[in-house]
């Protein structure tokens, strides 16, 4: 819970910003444009520390600049010192309730560079033995924001923080890869009715059905993973527009070696800070990527439920963990209600890269103002899907039976078996051994023995699970 949720004292201090005066309660590290911002922008409710890998990123930035500042001289060292002890802290998980301003801004996400700006001065105020707001010692704006902008220390955090999180996401796909990949050995001797249009289709394994989607999956490490290296270049030093107004020719490569020092990531000066500065693609892609990944989860998820389907009138060709009573009127139901809660997750992730495009659209001349609600939607995406993931992993994939017998009845009793049988006995004969099973009901194993088409040990060899779920080499013969 932040800050201005709790009990306060009732005592404040005094301060002033371009609109007048406001009096800030004690307790708040953060100051007057914080406080401005939490009565302009009450919209998603949605705070900054909903996301602590933001906030540390933005530690990182307002730490590294403070370095490299210090280093050319434009800031005093115990200052310096001060605001990288502050910034410390806060990487550490410190002061997280006092990152309070909506996700959902205007301006570009100046609140939410104040908000740190004056977080980090406040700290470092206390740290230099002085009481909070004593900005004339060490202020938001003059000493915690010197040589940035929000135009700059903004989208480099928000870059920092989506690596980050990005590899947290990485490693959750590849423990669902995993669980995909035990069912895929369990499963290797369950043979089963594969479908396409939901009609029979030829014979595969349980096994070889789950390991597709352990593989279909596993493509997408590989495509988020491309897509987060473009965040790599970061506009340090651009300040406004990309100009690098206010900033010593020395500072940008001074704070991008601090800033792969302290974040240990192998960041980079964009080559052109004007087109960093406005430009929205790397957030387009890494969207992109991530709605990918929900519609083959929401995918897989359709599946398992419609495997699932029954008890009685389904498929039920496998079990799902049962997680909760499936109805208030329906006694004995039970639902596939990690599925369906997978599923939801991909349509928002899906509307979500829809704001994430309209967004990028948006931007006009030398910034895109609309960077908020990229940002918002980015991270909602990236969590959602973490916990999605870890949701189906634990609740539901570990946790999957086979129904063998319910398998093996539907193979020998489809349509489809005939397919495994062409190669031996022809189009034509195997299309009129289709058309007899339909208008009969026979299933097409008894009618091949009835019309002697096939000896039982030839028609048992052809139809045994090892020899209908892979290639092989026949004979007519």
């Amino acid at each position: 819970m932040d800050i201005t949720k709790r009990p306060l004292s009732g005592k404040t201090r005094a301060e002033h910003d371009l609109l007048g005066e406001k009096n800030v309660p004690v307790e708040y590290y953060f100051g007057i444009q914080t406080m401005r911002a939490i009565e302009n922008f009450n919209i998603s409710r949605v705070r900054l520390h909903f996301f602590p890998e933001f906030i540390r990123a933005l530690a990182m930035v307002k730490q590294a600049a403070a370095c490299a500042n210090r280093d050319l001289g434009l800031l005093d060292g115990p200052v310096a010192q001060a605001i990288v002890e502050a910034c410390r802290e806060i990487e550490g998980g410190a002061l997280h309730d006092h990152f309070v301003v909506d996700m959902v801004q205007g301006g570009a996400g100046t609140s939410t560079n104040m908000n740190a700006n004056e977080v980090i001065a406040n700290r470092a105020l206390e740290l230099l033995g002085y009481e909070r707001g004593e900005y004339r010692h060490c202020h938001p704006n003059n000493h915690v924001n010197l040589s940035q902008s929000t135009n700059d220390a903004y989208p480099t955090a928000v870059r920092i923080a989506l690596i980050n999180s990005l590899s947290k996401l990485v490693e959750t796909l590849k423990w669902l890869v995993d669980a995909f990949r035990a069912k895929e050995s369990e499963f290797a001797h369950v043979i089963k009715m594969g479908r396409t249009q939901l009609q029979d289709a030829v014979p595969m394994t349980l096994g070889q059905e789950f390991g597709a989607y352990a593989a279909n999956l596993a493509e997408e490490i590989d495509r988020i993973e491309q897509n987060y290296k473009l965040f790599l270049e970061v506009n340090m030093g651009a300040t406004a527009i990309g100009t690098g107004i206010n900033a010593d020719p020395d500072y940008t490569p001074l704070c991008i070696r601090y800033l792969r020092e302290i974040t240990g990531l192998p960041v980079v000066a964009a080559t052109n800070m004007i087109e960093a500065t406005n430009d929205t693609g790397a957030f387009i892609m890494n969207s992109s990527a991530l709605k990918r990944l929900a519609v083959k989860l929401s995918k897989i998820c359709n599946d398992l439920r419609l495997l699932s389907s029954g008890p009685r009138t389904g498929l039920n060709e496998i079990n799902l963990p049962p997680m909760q009573p499936g109805s208030s009127i329906m006694p004995g139901k039970v639902n596939p209600v990690i599925p369906e809660v997978v599923n939801q997750i991909a349509f928002k992730v899906i509307g979500n890269d829809l704001t994430v495009t309209l967004a990028s659209e948006a931007g006009q001349l030398e910034l895109n103002v609309m960077e908020p609600i990229i940002v918002h939607s980015l991270f909602e995406n990236i969590e959602m899907l973490i916990s999605g993931m870890n949701t189906l992993r634990d609740r539901c994939i570990a946790g999957i039976t086979a129904n063998e017998e319910v398998c093996r009845r539907m193979v020998y009793g489809s349509i489809g078996l005939v397919t495994a049988l062409n190669p031996y006995l022809g189009y034509e004969t195997s299309t009129e051994l289709a058309k007899t099973a339909l208008h009969t009901g026979k299933g097409i194993y008894d009618l091949v023995l009835e019309r002697e088409l096939m000896s039982k040990e030839q028609l048992d060899s052809v139809l045994s699970p090892e020899n209908m779920v892979r290639p092989r080499k026949f004979s007519r013969k």
